[in-house]
């Protein structure tokens, strides 16, 4: 048997520190309340007789009290209990020593693992770890209730950022880009003016994306819709320099030549300035900034034309990619690209259909970009289509004074995640005791994010100029404070879910495919939707149900129920749960399939749904690609390719790397046999980094958030 201790380290049973603890225990009290050792031996046997693979140190401190008091040994009960508590008095005093340091020796691996956007060796990230680890242990032992606090540790729920809980920030939120660029900014005191052209509207935009990454902690979006008209700018100031530097000396079409050839020389330079300054600007937690790209063509759009281009350029320079330290193209962590389809440009013989092959062509090699039904859209938030935030979660639809739709300036106050897979393997097969757990947790959830949002209240503008007072928000005043903002479904604040796919494998014994596992899921998911629905009635505050990829999540909550219940098949065995409403790939079922099923669920998820499908070689599949995005217009609100990508730094060979007949990987191009040069970028779990070697098995490599 093993005992799980507070830290997570499994270790053998051992029988004798039992003895010991209740022995000491003895000697505080008289001896007619003393545990004899025939007491003592009986409770050590009925520990050993449970025979539990797994047993958390909790549990067994627990079993000891309950029979002390079975025994009537009440004094010698009392004496273990305050024992318990003084220890746990100074486990409470302070939590963060080891993991710091673990964190400046390099030695902590769940943080090295938490975020793979995240260099734990900088001292940069370094310094914004440190202070997360403060605040994560101020948010355990002092901010948030106990109960939400043990419902995290166990699993039960998960409380996201709590690294940054101390601090009045928010998660996401879509940059009201277009009213920044058109009536300026203000960054670090300084006035910044309307931009003048497109390359100078390109390095605003970085900038403001730097400033706003560095006063929140979730992802940002940007729709580079607004950039057309700055292109358009310069092709106006070119085409007005050449006809009065050269008057009636050229003909027209000339001028028309020149002035079309600068401004593609200025658009390549804009994107590229974008592209470079994201990779390589650090906001102020050491990381390039969590942002994603709308590229979206609106029919109504006066300069549709100009906005094609950029979306063009962006599109080549993505599928370019950018070169790393050796000097060899690869692909960028960030922007993230989020791609419309729309009736101009779905494939079927509209006018923009060239940008979606070149985006199908992107993808098929360096992953992104996603793609977003304006189709399906449109039929789930009342007509809009909208990007969304930098985390995926989407807004829901809200409207001004004057009753228009407005998505930019808005964000999301926090997320909490709830486990499914543990209620069902709580209820063990019942369905009535299942519904009472779920209802149970779900309220805990409400609770733990009505604290995210007690957080933000009374926030004052002064304390993120560039959101509040800027801009990127709101245009606030001096000293006024955020709370209009966070009422009447301006902002959502979002339930997160992980696993419905083990769930109903736990109830059913089926997953989602069949349709007996689909009714139970579906079934589940319109009841999370319906509580949003309700929280969201009782206190004027945006609810929303939220599924998207969980990176690490996914991981964290398998692994707690693993040593907290063991093993089971299909479920804690794989050492990670399906993330949201996901069918798990291991599942025998074809791309259409997939997403046929999970478009059901997106509906029912509309504070962010993602369904995506894993294709190998994606390179020498660019038809079954353009097949695939075909499907997503018609039925997927929000879909995104998957795959493995391997790459040689050596010679710059973009594919995938050999096991040759000595059982060594080899580069199929030089021959490079060095693992240390080649890098492996795996979409599932989101590790874009340098390979690293398990040890267990010489040849199989791990990503930093354990998928192989």
């Amino acid at each position: 048997m093993k005992v799980i201790k507070r830290d997570g380290r499994a270790v053998d049973f051992d029988q004798a520190k039992i003895v010991i603890a209740i022995e000491k225990a003895n000697k505080e009290v008289k001896p007619s309340q003393r545990a004899t050792k025939e007491e003592i031996k009986e409770i050590v046997s009925y520990i050993e007789s449970m025979d539990k693979k797994r047993i958390l140190v909790e549990d067994i401190q627990d079993i000891i009290e309950e029979k002390l008091m079975e025994y009537q040994k009440y004094e010698l009960a009392k004496k273990y209990i305050v024992y318990r508590y003084t220890r746990a008095l100074v486990r409470k005093q302070n939590t963060t020593d080891e993991s710091i340091l673990g964190l400046i020796r390099n030695e902590n691996k769940e943080l090295a693992e938490e975020n793979s956007n995240k260099n734990t060796v900088l001292a940069s990230t370094q310094r914004d770890y440190i202070a997360g680890e403060v605040s994560r242990d101020l948010t355990k032992r002092l901010l948030l209730p106990e109960k939400i606090v043990k419902a995290d540790e166990e699993g039960v729920l998960h409380f996201h950022d709590a690294d940054y809980f101390i601090q009045p920030i928010f998660n996401c939120c879509l940059i009201n880009i277009g009213d920044m660029l058109d009536n300026g900014t203000v960054m670090n005191g300084k006035m910044i003016e309307s931009p003048k052209s497109f390359q100078v509207a390109c390095t605003v935009t970085t900038q403001i994306i730097a400033a706003v990454a560095s006063n929140q902690y979730g992802g940002q979006s940007v729709d580079m819709k607004h950039l057309g008209k700055y292109l358009r700018k310069s092709r106006e100031k070119f085409k007005k320099e050449i006809e009065e530097n050269y008057k009636d000396r050229l003909p027209s079409d000339v001028v028309d030549q020149l002035v079309e050839a600068r401004l593609k020389s200025e658009l390549k330079a804009g994107v590229q300035t974008i592209q470079y300054q994201i990779n390589t600007l650090m906001t102020t937690n050491g990381q390039s900034p969590f942002v994603t790209l709308f590229l979206h063509l609106e029919n109504d759009d006066p300069y549709i034309e100009e906005n094609a281009m950029i979306i063009e350029e962006v599109l080549r320079q993505r599928y370019e990619g950018i070169k790393n330290e050796d000097g060899v193209y690869v692909t960028p962590a960030f922007p993230k690209l989020v791609y419309v389809l729309d009736e101009h440009n779905c494939l079927k013989g509209g006018k923009y259909d060239y940008l979606t092959k070149l985006a199908v062509k992107c993808s098929s090699r360096r992953m992104y970009p996603d793609y977003i039904s304006a189709k399906k859209m449109r039929e789930n938030y009342e007509g809009n289509v909208f990007s969304p935030m930098g985390c995926r979660s989407f807004l829901s639809p809200w409207k001004d004074e004057n009753g228009n739709y407005k998505f930019e300036g808005r964000f999301n106050q926090g997320v909490v995640s709830i486990n499914l897979p543990q209620i069902g393997i709580v209820a063990e097969g019942d369905e009535e005791k299942f519904w009472k757990i779920f209802d149970e947790r779900l309220e805990l959830c409400k609770e733990a994010l009505m604290c995210r949002h007690y957080a933000l209240l009374g926030t004052k503008a002064d304390t993120s100029p560039i959101h509040w007072r800027y801009g990127a928000i709101a245009r606030l005043g001096q000293g006024e404070k955020i709370d209009k903002l966070l009422y009447g479904g301006y902002s959502t604040i979002s339930l997160g879910y992980i696993g419905l796919y083990e769930l109903t494998k736990l109830m059913k014994g089926v997953p989602q495919t069949a349709p007996e596992g689909k009714e139970f899921a579906l079934k589940v998911m319109q009841h999370m939707k319906n509580k949003t629905a309700e929280w969201k009635q009782e206190t004027n505050i945006g609810f929303a149900l939220y599924g998207t990829p969980a990176e690490s999540l996914c991981y964290k909550f398998a692994r707690i129920d693993k040593e907290r219940f063991g093993t089971i098949e299909d479920v804690t065995d794989k050492g990670y749960y399906t993330n949201s409403y996901h069918i798990d790939v291991r599942e025998k079922i074809d791309a259409f399939s997939k997403l046929k099923i999970e478009s059901e669920f997106q509906d029912l998820s509309r504070g962010g749904a993602i369904s995506y499908i894993e294709i190998p070689n994606m390179k020498n599949n660019l038809k079954a690609l353009e097949e695939v995005v075909k499907f997503i217009y018609d039925n997927v609100q929000y879909g995104e390719f998957n795959t493995k990508s391997d790459y040689c730094h050596e010679c710059g060979f973009d594919g995938e790397i050999i096991i040759n007949k000595d059982n060594e990987w080899e580069c199929p191009k030089c021959g490079n046999k060095d693992h240390a040069k080649m890098t492996v970028v795996r979409r599932t779990c989101g590790y874009l980094g340098e390979n690293f070697w398990n040890t267990g098995k010489t040849k199989e490599i791990k990503a930093r958030v354990m998928h192989l």
